[in-house]
């Protein structure tokens, strides 16, 4: 988040000598304010630290003991803040670049096995000829089946120039085959488009990464080489899951007029009080140009529609929120996720890029965000302007996802106060859990986002068009929360 929100003050850790004997420590939560330390408490973590080092049933490692004591400190917070040690630092900083070591697949789960949901364009897997709905069974001689999904990633994923075999079952022709592709270093485009019928584009954004922003640019300018006249753009945020706060300020800004705010933080820091506004001054880095300069200036009228979904979390839902309160778009879909609030992260080694760090970091929480009206984003999301099911047929799996307020350990927020909230949710929940078994083995998987199939989609589209639009069927929440309002 840059400087403006920088903590001030480090914690140092001190010399650990045999049973942890000597701890140093200091600590600033405020400038000028020390905090005093908890000396009897730090002595009962020496005695534990001695107690398990003398007395486990084995040996234990010191390293790992202290770094699982530092993890369990702060994961104890909420569900947001975290620590990296010096592998999981590494593997979170490819999340935010958008580059990894792998084959190069964007996947899903089906049946139990590792669905293709689309190969990326140049990857190794695309020269392979892997293609949409693939079936992956095996990798390396290991079943799929039983695996999760971030079991099968780390098992597709290794060094530059290594080789993974993966088993394909190819329903459209039904049969098995194998495949040896050898990894390298993929680029992953978060953004996607396409025009889907004359004057009407389609442009999703999966993640917001450090190439989110050209990737949005270079797409928003393939769109309109194809229709100069743009009659209207659906940006699809649902599943987005968020990341980096500067693209999702970048983005809202380009539709939106100059130097308007697109959202505000507020914590316990002077620095954590802060409004990001539509301006490069606060998306852009330090020798970065701005890859907004060139978009075309019909963008800002351009009519839009923005879909979310219970999958839609943090910067998809400022951007979402933004837009909304700005009413520069319709909000369409399910209400959002929930998670309102901002992570620094810092290395303990001292002031080094992430990327750079030599030792491990910690993920802090420190402020919530707020949309431009002042409504904070935790717990409650963003409420759509008209709810969609996720099908023709209505919602299938939509109210079972997990939302921010269903988390151990939340932040407070709009929906705690409020019992009937959660009492309409849970009401729905068992609805579709009641629906789901009936259906039982006749339940399809979700057309895919952007697919002719896709119900949301055209209902957008029908909306931009001025065409009827079948909204939700029975969006209980959306009334309760509107009663509560």
């Amino acid at each position: 988040m840059g400087a403006k929100m920088k903590v001030a003050g480090w914690i140092c850790l001190g010399a650990v000598a045999g049973a942890m004997t000597t701890l140093q420590l200091s600590a600033v939560a405020k400038p000028g304010n020390s905090v005093p330390l908890p000396l009897e408490e730090f002595q009962q973590l020496a005695a534990v630290f001695g107690l398990l080092k003398a007395e486990y049933v084995e040996p234990v490692d010191e390293k790992k003991l202290i770094n699982d004591a530092i993890a369990g400190m702060v994961s104890g917070l909420d569900p947001h803040s975290a620590f990296f040690d010096k592998k999981h630092l590494k593997e979170f900083v490819e999340s935010t670049t958008g580059r990894f070591v792998g084959v190069g697949i964007e996947i899903g789960m089906e049946d139990g096995l590792v669905r293709v949901v689309s190969p990326i364009e140049g990857s190794p897997a695309f020269r392979a000829g892997l293609r949409t709905n693939d079936l992956i069974t095996r990798i390396d001689d290991v079943a799929v089946r039983g695996m999760t999904i971030d079991q099968a990633v780390k098992r597709m994923r290794g060094e530059p120039a290594t080789k993974v075999q993966l088993t394909i079952f190819r329903k459209s022709e039904s049969r098995n085959f194998p495949v040896t592709i050898v990894r390298e270093e993929i680029k992953v485009q978060s953004v996607r488009s396409k025009v889907v019928e004359p004057g009407y584009a389609w442009l999703r954004v999966s993640q917001f990464q450090e190439r989110t922003v050209d990737d949005f640019a270079r797409k928003v300018g393939e769109i309109y080489q194809q229709e100069p006249n743009l009659k209207g753009l659906v940006l699809d945020l649902r599943n987005d899951p968020g990341g980096m706060l500067e693209a999702a300020i970048a983005l809202s800004a380009a539709f939106l007029p100059a130097d308007v705010e697109v959202v505000s933080t507020r914590g316990q820091l002077s620095s954590s009080q802060f409004s990001f506004r539509a301006t490069p001054a606060h998306y852009l880095r330090r020798g970065q140009t701005d890859p907004l300069r060139k978009l075309p200036a019909a963008l800002k009228n351009v009519p839009l529609i923005v879909l979310v979904n219970e999958g839609s979390a943090s910067a998809s839902e400022i951007v979402a929120g933004a837009l909304q309160d700005h009413k520069r778009a319709s909000v369409m879909g399910a209400q959002s996720f929930g998670k309102g609030s901002v992570q620094n992260i810092r290395c303990l080694a001292g002031q080094y890029p992430l990327e750079q760090c030599p030792t491990a970091a910690v993920k802090l929480t420190t402020s919530r965000f707020y949309t431009p009206n002042g409504n904070a984003i935790q717990t409650r999301g963003i409420l759509p302007d008209v709810q969609l099911d996720e099908t023709e047929e209505g919602n299938v799996i939509g109210a079972l996802r997990t939302r921010e307020a269903d988390l151990e350990k939340h932040l407070s927020g709009a929906e705690d106060g409020d019992p009937k909230l959660r009492e309409a949710r849970e009401a729905e929940r068992k609805r579709l859990e009641e629906n789901l078994r009936a259906r039982g083995k006749d339940l399809k998987p979700l057309p895919d986002f952007g697919s002719a199939e896709d119900w949301p989609l055209r209902q957008a589209l029908n909306r931009l068009q001025g065409k009827p639009v079948v909204a939700a069927q029975a969006p209980v929440v959306r009334k309760a929360e509107a009663k509560a309002d």
